[in-house]
């Protein structure tokens, strides 16, 4: 039983699933439509998440869903930010509002959320050959549903949507795919793709040729109705040689469109003549506009892509005079503009991310060392080694967790050949609302198996800017830095230049007995004000780089210090953890060794503050396990325990 107000959403109130919405006449389903958006816009305004494409579908979503009968018909949302309407329609409506909440709905296409999310969606590019395979498997299997993807104009920028047009377009087998053309991603679309699909409605050429007919014709002798008649299917046969059909037939797809996608009576319309007359490939092109509805955010809808909860009210506390300090992303923005005015070598790749990245203002002041590549990360590493092949200084800026699908380019195009590309990924370690899919949890391990890869994260802002300066300065092979998207604890002073630090070096910022603590980026600052808070009596290690490590600082706390505690935001294969385990086993050291990382799970989606409690590193934690080496009995020199622990919820060592 539905849970919102009837009075203000008398048609939605009765949308319990698809089989409601497809009971509705046509005009119910204009209504239907008009209350999905306000429904969205009120409930998102109010409790935070992604909004404007979601505004953008709700015509299209509710059309599919009219047309299909879904779960059995199969649709694909690529990426999942276009997917809250499709949440609404399909039982979900009355949980809108724990969106990206702990143990609320995920803001993503999740296959464990609902039988109608029929495959998940989080990076873009993927519907296309997921629906493939799903169309190969359907027929294999005997049965007759339908498959449809829905992919916007920027996950088509994405090269893995080529390959499986490429893939799909000929096998004749019954596969439809929409194309929601908003002409954005997050950031404006760039590339050739995006040009193409607006040429049809742009071209200067076109609309003149046209013109001029029509009033040629229109003094024809013949008779003006039929010889503008004439030029009409002229312009028909005219727009096929410059519209984006050509390109998508030429795959093997019969083209369709563009039509109005928020139109939705003529929507249902030409999606019920695909799905019963064209049993082959077939693209269906819709133009839409993101944000549709609302005009601040049809006017900026890179703004409202997402949005945030309302701040709560907060009783007044006196003003203080500390300075504000900055996110990790604006540091990344400006250290670069400066590096990059001070030489003209230094270039700055991001993939479709420049608000993301920081890049806006970099953008504007340094527009000819600035490429946004699109959503092609695997090409924006390359293009990276190139300009490195030469001699430039090129610095890809990707999240943590999009920067996964470009392992192979790291590994191939610059770790074999050496070649000094610096990588920044912003969104390292968990990232809070938007979950598993975005938690950049596992760059510290698959970058520390490329050989010659320096992998490193700082303890803050300040630290940042020396890191990029040092990978700028290193031409021995690939140089990543790993940064959380939290603001850094630090106030920085732009006038002071940065400094280049030693590659593998470490940094002792406490000095104590016992106990090494061996934190990296964000469990630095973390683990710091525990030891303050507590006033304990062990050595703090910012273990900023984490390949490679300070073997010799490291040689020196194991001959001072019984147990070592390492803390990384990070899994615990192949990371800080990992390479300092295998130190000592390697060197013959027997030392207590106890370690916090991210466990070998994927984590779902709330809080920061929520999800370090859960991943077990939090403040009380980190307490924890520091005490629990405190307490450990050593019975012998340092070097002389056996026991060696890896499991985050145990310490070794009797207790006292």
């Amino acid at each position: 039983m539905s849970t919102i107000p009837s009075e203000a959403y008398p048609m939605l109130s009765r949308i319990d699933s698809p089989a409601d919405l497809r009971a509705l006449s046509l005009d119910e389903l204009e209504t239907a439509c008009a209350e999905l958006r306000k429904y969205l816009w009120e409930t998102i305004n109010a409790v935070g998440g992604h909004l404007a494409a979601s505004l953008g579908v709700v015509e299209l979503s509710a059309a599919l869903h009219y047309v299909y009968n879904t779960p059995e018909d199969r649709i694909l949302w690529d990426v999942g930010h276009q997917g809250y309407i499709h949440k609404i329609i399909t039982g979900r409506r009355d949980q809108l509002s724990t969106i990206r909440q702990l143990g609320g709905l995920s803001g993503f296409l999740k296959r464990n959320e609902s039988e109608y999310d029929c495959f998940g969606a989080g990076h873009a590019s993927t519907s296309i050959s997921a629906a493939y395979g799903m169309a190969v498997a359907r027929d294999l299997k005997g049965e007759k549903h339908s498959v449809v993807a829905v992919i916007g104009d920027g996950g088509m920028t994405g090269g893995l949507a080529f390959e499986a047009l490429n893939n799909a377009g000929h096998s004749g087998r019954d596969i439809t795919i929409i194309l929601n053309d908003n002409q954005m991603s997050i950031s404006p679309n760039v590339g050739a793709v995006p040009k193409f699909l607006a040429k049809m409605e742009t071209n200067p050429l076109l609309q003149k040729i046209k013109d001029e007919m029509w009033e040629m014709m229109g003094k024809s002798p013949v008779g003006k109705d039929t010889m503008r008649s004439f030029a009409g299917r002229f312009e028909a046969s005219l727009k096929g040689l410059v519209s984006p059909g050509m390109l998508f037939e030429e795959f093997g797809f019969q083209y369709f469109g563009p039509f109005d996608g928020h139109n939705v009576k003529e929507t249902v319309e030409i999606l019920n003549t695909i799905k019963s007359r064209h049993k082959h490939p077939v693209l269906v092109h819709f133009m839409t506009t993101k944000g549709k509805g609302y005009d601040v955010a049809e006017a900026d809808s890179v703004t409202w892509h997402a949005v945030k909860a309302p701040a709560k009210v907060e009783p007044k506390t006196e003003a203080k005079n500390e300075p504000v300090t900055e996110a990790y992303m604006n540091i990344f923005g400006k250290a670069m503009s400066q590096e990059a005015k001070r030489d003209k070598r230094v270039s700055v790749i991001t993939a479709a991310m420049k608000e993301g990245t920081g890049l806006v203002e970099f953008a504007q002041e340094c527009p000819e060392q600035f490429f946004d590549v699109g959503i092609a990360e695997g090409h924006a590493v390359t293009f990276a080694a190139g300009m490195a092949a030469e001699g430039l200084k090129p610095v890809v800026a990707i999240y943590s967790t999009f920067l996964q699908r470009a392992y192979d380019h790291i590994l191939h195009d610059c770790g074999i050949q050496h070649l000094p590309v610096v990588f920044c990924m912003d969104r390292g370690g968990l990232v809070g609302e938007d979950g598993p899919t975005h938690h950049g949890c596992y760059d510290l391990g698959y970058l520390s198996t490329i050989p010659g890869m320096v992998v490193c994260a700082p303890r803050d802002g300040q630290e940042l800017r020396n890191l990029i300066f040092t990978g700028l300065n290193w031409a021995h092979g690939p140089f990543g830095i790993r940064y959380p998207r939290d603001k850094a604890p630090d106030h920085i002073d732009w006038d002071e230049s940065p400094a280049l630090l030693k590659v593998g070096s470490w940094d002792i910022l406490r000095e104590g007995k016992k106990v090494a603590v061996l934190a990296t980026g964000t469990m630095v600052e973390a683990a710091r004000k525990v030891i303050a808070a507590e006033e304990l009596n062990v050595t703090l290690v910012n273990a900023r780089f984490v390949k490679p490590m300070d073997e010799v600082l490291l040689s020196q706390l194991l001959d001072t210090h019984a147990a070592i505690l390492t803390l990384e935001e990070g899994t615990g294969h192949g990371g800080l953890a990992s390479q300092a385990a295998m130190y000592l086993k390697a060197n013959g050291h027997d030392h207590v060794f106890h370690a916090l990382h991210l466990p070998d799970s994927f984590i779902e989606h709330g809080t920061r503050s929520q999800l370090l409690d859960i991943a077990g590193l939090s403040p009380r934690h980190i307490s924890d396990a520091i005490h629990g080496l405190l307490k450990a009995r050593v019975d012998a020199a340092p070097g002389a325990l056996a026991q060696i622990l890896t499991d985050t919820n145990s310490v070794g060592g009797d207790e006292n």
